[in-house]
């Protein structure tokens, strides 16, 4: 099973078109400690033949040029992207998806609740259905988005989008809106998780013994944008759990048991992003690996025990 991280940031990206904070102003700079990078988005492959997008990121196309598993290999028109599943409605995971309408084959894949937000949208209706098939995923119940790769989504802690959010925004509940997905190929299976409120017991006892987790890093600590004297939110008023803390992410997987452990989804603002950083060296301390666009996960089918199979 191989997966490639093709966007690392969250919405924006880094360095954010508008933004002057800390981090931004290096990437601006061009300084080599802040690598730039597009918003998230995952592709997934049994195979390195048949894809899988994970969202659909405002800079899928920049994202697909980069990345030469993805280009077109035959006739006029070919691509090796065989489906696109969304684990939330928001911008940064679904705005790519009104690049993705030149009349391509591939299918649409998410809960009903997710698919029902673009329906509510007409400017979606740009993706002809006799070319793009939308399918809808029930939670728990595993399938197939491409041959040869199982995926079952499953409910994290997590809000609307910002796009759909009412005067009260409902935050932390587990449902259809946010969800987590685990693939397993070869004996091998990743979590990915890229948006989550907090870390449940729940969550905890699904990405335990994973081969790798690729988790929700928007923010170091939960008044990461304060701080930073860009934004009033919290980590927790955006539905982002934050890395530190005693309730973060860092403490609250530490006793799980995960192969590797990568954080995706880094919000600009966020001081991890600074290489060789004393936040980056707490964090690669405590295990995590801070994810950067192109990363690539090669997982190797894991050998069968022909001594425990014999009669």
């Amino acid at each position: 099973m191989q997966a490639i991280v093709l966007g690392s940031a969250a919405g924006g990206g880094v360095p954010q078109w508008n933004c002057r904070c800390a981090v931004c102003s290096l990437a601006w700079m061009g300084d080599p400690q802040v690598r730039p990078r597009t918003q998230s988005s995952l592709a997934v492959s049994p195979d390195g033949d048949a894809w899988l997008l994970v969202n659909a990121s405002p800079d899928i196309r920049q994202q697909i040029t980069a990345t030469p598993a993805l280009h077109p290999r035959s006739g006029l028109r070919h691509s090796p992207i065989r489906a696109v599943l969304l684990t939330n409605g928001d911008v940064d995971h679904v705005a790519g998806l009104l690049t993705l309408r030149e009349s391509q084959p591939f299918d649409l894949l998410g809960t009903h609740e997710i698919l029902g937000a673009l329906r509510a949208n007409r400017v979606f209706d740009v993706m002809n259905p006799a070319y793009v098939a939308r399918r809808e995923v029930r939670l728990e119940t595993a399938f197939e988005p491409v041959p040869g790769l199982r995926a079952t989504l499953f409910p994290v802690p997590g809000k609307a989008p910002l796009w759909l959010e009412g005067a009260a925004p409902v935050i932390g509940e587990a449902g259809e809106s946010t969800v987590g997905v685990l693939f397993e190929a070869g004996g091998r299976r990743i979590a990915y998780v890229p948006g989550c409120a907090r870390i449940s017991e729940d969550l905890r006892r699904r990405v335990n013994g994973v081969d790798a987790l690729l988790f929700d890093g928007t923010v170091l600590e939960d008044d990461d944008l304060i701080r930073a004297g860009v934004g009033t939110k919290t980590g927790w008023r955006m539905g982002h759990v934050p890395m530190n803390g005693p309730e973060g992410t860092i403490a609250g997987l530490a006793d799980c048991t995960i192969g590797q452990r990568i954080f995706v989804h880094i919000n600009n603002t966020n001081p991890v992003l600074v290489e060789g950083s004393a936040e980056r060296r707490s964090v690669e301390a405590a295990g995590w690996t801070v994810a950067h666009d192109g990363l690539t996960l090669h997982l190797a089918p894991q050998a069968v025990d022909a001594a425990a199979n014999t009669d």
